[in-house]
């Protein structure tokens, strides 16, 4: 089967950087799913999972928007953060989920007011993603 170069940067560092058989992106009208030799495309992202297909194993990130751009050969992502579904720290995305929707209850300007909301939907992508994704451990046997 044929790949593409997937790579997705954020401002601090590469999240990732593999020869992959699918992304699954969330984009602006809805996912979008590239495969290789998809025509070239760019476009902003929205807060969401990015999915990604690589031989029989799938990975997960959270990306809190961006732009995607798809080349011949390979696909970039310009997150404006990203995470790997294993990195994220639950209880500090539980925080910072608090802190906003506090922030959110008293009298702010529509820049602080849209600077909480964005704050909101990163922590509330990132509880989302890692709720869904993360492998729950099999209870343990009774001794």
């Amino acid at each position: 089967m044929s790949n593409i170069r997937l790579d997705v940067v954020s401002a601090e560092r590469v999240v990732y950087s593999d020869d992959v058989d699918l992304v699954v992106a969330p984009g602006t009208d809805g996912e979008l799913g590239i495969l290789p030799y998809h025509a070239p495309l760019m476009t902003t992202l929205e807060a969401g999972e990015l999915r990604i297909k690589k031989g029989g194993e799938e990975f997960y990130l959270a990306i809190s928007g961006g732009f995607l751009e798809v080349r011949p050969d390979r696909v970039i992502i310009l997150a404006d953060a990203a995470e790997r579904v294993e990195e994220i720290d639950i209880a500090r995305a539980e925080a910072a989920r608090r802190r906003a929707e506090e922030q959110l209850q008293r009298q702010l300007s529509k820049a602080e007011a849209a600077s909480v909301e964005a704050a909101l939907r990163r922590s509330l992508t990132r509880l989302r993603v890692v709720q869904k994704r993360r492998k729950r451990r099999p209870p343990t046997a009774p001794p």
